[in-house]
């Protein structure tokens, strides 16, 4: 859960304006809709869904986190952090992960050459993993039998919001669309149980559904 909030985090320092990037290697074309060009992006994200941690073990893991979290709230607040290095020469950020530095930059949209990564699609990227791992968690504490699966994001947006094009136009995702698919013998009431929680539960989804204060201050520092 941490590292899939901390990609969510990662993916603010350019959502702000999102002039994003996306990696040559995995261009969406544009496609006309009579008033200019929207793109979309999409994530596949894949999770060995149960194998490693049963219900039993992951409630014995969560069991004193809770108790401790009922007898002391304050314990139960969690802040993450996520820091960019600004490249004023190549209009981009370079943002520190777990895994490695993240270059992102201007999208193919909005005038970058397509060397960098998009993002939006950081975004889509925190939402899947989020969406994931609580999918994986819930179905291990319903008791499912689920062998593996996937989970797919999407989201369209409006190049001419960010570009200041059109005053009408919004900046950022206009909408939305999450997708999972799993191999499983469960019903679909059970299935549609499992979205609902999962759902319910998804940190990044919920934090999309009802944006949070967002503050931002700018300060100078000598050169």
């Amino acid at each position: 859960m941490r590292g899939c909030l901390a990609l969510l985090l990662s993916a603010f320092p350019r959502l702000a304006g999102f002039l994003t990037g996306r990696p040559g290697n995995d261009r969406q074309p544009g496609r006309k809709n009579g008033v200019g060009v929207d793109h979309s992006a999409e994530t596949i994200g894949r999770h060995p869904l149960g194998g490693r941690m049963d219900g039993p073990t992951l409630r014995a893991r969560q069991a004193p986190l809770k108790a401790a979290y009922r007898r002391t709230p304050a314990k139960a607040t969690v802040w993450l952090h996520a820091e960019g290095t600004l490249d004023f020469g190549g209009i981009s950020c370079r943002v520190q992960t777990q895994t490695g530095e993240i270059v992102a930059g201007l999208h193919e949209a909005t005038g970058g050459d397509g060397t960098t990564i998009c993002s939006g699609e950081m975004l889509l990227q925190a939402l899947v993993a989020c969406a994931g791992v609580t999918l994986a968690a819930v179905g291990a504490a319903m008791g499912l039998t689920l062998q593996g699966g996937r989970v797919r994001a999407k989201g369209e947006w409006d190049a001419r919001g960010t570009l200041g094009v059109d005053a009408e136009a919004p900046v950022g995702f206009r909408s939305v669309q999450l997708e999972f698919e799993v191999e499983s013998d469960a019903s679909p009431e059970q299935l549609e149980k499992l979205l609902h929680v999962t759902e319910r539960y998804c940190v990044v989804f919920q934090t999309l559904r009802h944006s949070p204060e967002i503050n931002s201050v700018i300060r100078r520092i000598a050169v």
